[in-house]
Order: C-alpha cells, then structure tokens, then sequence
C-alpha cells in the first residue's frame, strides 16, 4: 500500500511523521515526491527504518536508484542524493552505472595506495627480513638452524642487518668477513662465507629478492682466499705422533698434580686442569675415532659397558637428509675403561656429557673450543679469551707444527687402523662414512660387525702400548 504525508500528495513527509509510524504499516511504500519512496520495515526489536529509492526511466523501463535507510541515513542526505540523481538522468547518465563507476574508481584509488606502499615495504626489504625467509623456507639443518642463527645474529645481521638489500654491495660482506678475520678465525671466515652465498643465492632466484639484486649476487664477488692468512689450509692433515701422545697424557697428568697440590686456601694463579670429563672424551675420540659432536651428545642408556657397544643415531650422526644412518660403536678394553671413568663422573644423569643445568648434553663444541683454548698460537689471537692468561698448554712439542684439534683424533685413529692393515672399507665403516655408490648402498647390507669389532680392539691394543712405552717405533708414515 503507497501512503502519502497528511499535508497530501505531492508533499513531503516529515521526520516526526516518519518517526511516528505505526507497526502495522510494515512493508508499506511511502511517497516522497519527485520519484522518491521509501519502503517500511520493522525489526523484531519493534524499532521502524524505512528504505529510500529514486525511480527513473532509462531505456524505456523504469529503474530504481538506493539511497540509504532512515534513520541510519537524514532525510536531508536522502533528497540531496535523489536531486542529483535526478540531474544525472537529464544528463543522460545512468545514477546507478554512475554509483557503480564511483566505487569502482575509490577501489582502484585505495588499491593504488596500497600498492605503493607494498612497493615501497619490497624496496626496503633488508638483510635481516632475507635471513627469517631463508630461515623459514630455504634452509632446514640437523640442529635445526641454530648455529646458523647463532652465527648470523653474532657476526651478520649486528652488522649489516638493516641494511636494504637493494644497497647491498660486496664491500658489506667483506666488511662482515673482515671483522670475523680480525678475531683470527679462519674456518669461520670460510664457513660464514659459504653460509651467506648459500642464502644470496637462494634469494636470487626468488622473488622478492631477485627484484632487488638488479646488479646480481654480491657474494659472487668475494674472493675469501684473500681475507685468510697465508699458511691456512683448510682441509688439515694433522696427525699426532706416539710421542705426542704420551705427551698428551703427560700434560693433562701434570696439570691435574699441579691443581692438586695447591695448599688449601691459596689461590691457584696457573692454568687451570683439563677436567676429567674431557680428558676422557679425547681418549674415548681416539680410541673410537667418532667424531667429536657424536660423543657430547651421547646418553647412558645407549651404551653398554658389559656388552662392550655404544649405539648412535641417526639423528646424533653427520650427513645430509635421507643419508644419515644408525651407527654401532664395538668398544675395545681401552675405550670401556675410559667410559668407566665418565661414568663415575656423570652416571647419574641421562647424558654422558650433561650441560650444567643437566637436562640436556653440552654443546657440541664444547670441548674443541675448551682445547682450542689452551692453544692461543692455533687461534692466532691477538689476545687472550676474557679473563683468562694467554697460554700455549696444550700445544704439543714434536714437530713443527704442535697445535691440535679433537677432530685431529679422528683422523690419528683411523691412521693408526691402515697402519695396523685394517681395509679402507671397514675403517670408513667405523668412522661411520656413507659410502660411495647408490647400488652398492641398496644391494650390500652385511654390517661388518666382525671386521669392525676387530679393527677397533686393535687400536685399543695399540694406543695401550703407546702409552705404557717410552719409545716407539710409528708404525706407518706419518702426514
């Protein structure tokens, strides 16, 4: 039903007419004048609106135009949009098409805005913001990126983090080279070196960042032979001697004596013992030629002193994904004896290394940074570690070259095996090696127990004789 103000048709209603309306007029049209009508409605709350249109002729039909609901919208705001609605029409233009283009046209201005603005957070893109999505998405290793983080927060990003990857130059990453090399630690020259061209080269490949490395892949400018001292050698071949051993044993001897026999209330001045705990994971290195990391993560309930087996997984072994597999260590008498040791030391935790807080193992350089440390001519420090003496106290006299790494145990063993006639097969078993050949990894499982367990009492034997002797013959040639 159309009902009309109480001035009659024609007029105008008025907003205390429109405010009195009664319930039963719910879905009626009211006639404004001029095409303007409102359709009423009531809520279920009993609160009245009413819809306004504008009906117009276009293309010989008659069309409506919206113009907002009373009372959301003023009946004054309403006439005003239907009059130039109605001027659009004499103009020839269609109200409706003409509403449509408007937001059509306020979109693209807004989308421009926004565009502009991702445009302009794209060109300030930053070192750090490629490092979290290289973290995120290109780059998944066994500890979990947290070396790399470590590496990165310390040496990278305190550096260069902010700096626009569309600034980033060569000279950048030298400069973040060259403060590394400054503290003179030439593998972690090499290593950050090879980790940040990893993440460019990821990145160049990438958009965003492809986008913005328009001059190409700084990282391939940088030549990191230039930052190293002359006498690196980046793969060593580092060998200890018979004589550098008992040597070894004297040292570590010697300075747990000299810590011992300190009167009772005076302070110790001297450098301190190597504790018994790393003086039994280099014998333990040795005499396994396990890799260091794989020890310090080691737990009780993996190894078996009476059966004479330490099991390692997977997970604690080096290798890449999908290559990594379960190692079994054969322990000879010499190597059960010095597990035996750390055991009375750190049986009663789960881990045969723990941390201190004991709910975890220690880092997994712990202990070559603790040798390292009590070798300042290997790290070629200007100076010495915070709040400690310099001091050469691990660095052994045969040769020219004294200076040594746990990793130098490794090899030392697996020397000493090939001396002993161990096959070159089972000593890369024993070192855990994933060994060459795809058809030769699937089709041959025997697991070389035998051979292993052999090759390992062995060296026991012989590292046992080395140290009860005071002259020996080297057996083989020495690297």
């Amino acid at each position: 039903m159309t009902r009309y103000p109480k001035a009659g048709k024609g007029s105008k209603w008025t907003i205390r007419e429109l405010n009195a309306i009664p319930p039963e007029w719910h879905g009626d049209t009211l006639a404004d004048g001029n095409g303007l009508y409102g359709e009423v409605r009531f809520s279920k709350k009993g609160s009245a609106s009413v819809r306004f249109k504008y009906a117009f002729r276009w293309e010989g039909k008659t069309r409506w135009y919206q113009l907002g609901t009373y009372p959301g919208v003023g009946v004054a705001e309403i006439r005003a949009e239907r009059d130039r609605a109605r001027q659009l029409v004499a103009e020839g233009v269609n109200p409706v098409d003409s509403k449509k283009a408007d937001k059509i046209e306020a979109q693209a201005a807004v989308s421009a805005v926004i565009a502009e603005a991702e445009r302009q957070a794209t060109e300030n893109l930053t070192v750090a913001d490629m490092f979290s999505d290289w973290l995120r998405k290109g780059v998944a290793r066994q500890d979990g990126n947290a070396e790399l983080t470590r590496s990165f927060n310390k040496d990278v990003l305190s550096v260069i983090g902010q700096k626009a990857i569309r600034d980033l130059t060569d000279n950048d990453l030298l400069d973040v080279l060259g403060r590394v090399r400054k503290r003179g630690v030439n593998r972690t020259v090499v290593i950050l070196n090879n980790d940040i061209g990893q993440m460019l080269r990821w990145a160049e490949k990438r958009q965003p960042w492809r986008g913005l490395m328009i001059d190409g892949n700084p990282a391939d400018l940088i030549d990191v032979e230039t930052l190293l001292d002359p006498d690196y050698e980046e793969e060593r071949d580092r060998i200890l001697s018979p004589a550098e051993i008992r040597e070894l044993r004297d040292i570590l001897a010697r300075l747990e004596m000299d810590y011992k026999a300190l009167p009772a209330g005076q302070k110790y001045s001297g450098i301190r013992p190597v504790n018994k705990r790393v003086q039994c994971a280099l014998w333990i290195c040795l005499s396994t030629i396990c890799r260091i990391g794989e020890l310090l993560q080691a737990e009780w309930r993996h190894i078996d002193l009476d059966v004479g087996t330490w099991f390692i997984p997977a997970s604690n072994t080096k290798g890449k994904r999908g290559k990594r597999k379960d190692h079994h260590v054969f322990l000879s008498p010499f190597a059960i004896s010095h597990f035996r040791k750390l055991q009375i030391e750190t049986g009663h935790t789960p881990f045969c290394f723990p941390s201190p807080k004991g709910d975890n193992h220690v880092g997994e350089k712990t202990v070559s940074k603790l040798i390292g440390d009590r070798q300042c001519r290997f790290k070629k420090r200007s100076k010495p570690p915070k709040g400690r003496h310099h001091n050469d106290t691990l660095v052994l006299s045969d040769g020219a070259n004294g200076e040594w790494t746990p990793h130098d145990l490794r090899r030392t063993g697996a020397t000493m095996m090939q001396a002993l006639g161990v096959t070159l097969d089972v000593i890369d078993r024993c070192q855990n090696h994933v060994m060459p050949g795809k058809v030769r990894r699937h089709y041959l499982h025997h697991d070389y127990a035998e051979e292993k367990t052999k090759a390992w009492r062995l060296l026991g034997e012989h590292i046992e004789t080395i140290l009860k002797a005071d002259n020996v013959v080297m057996i083989g040639k020495r690297a």
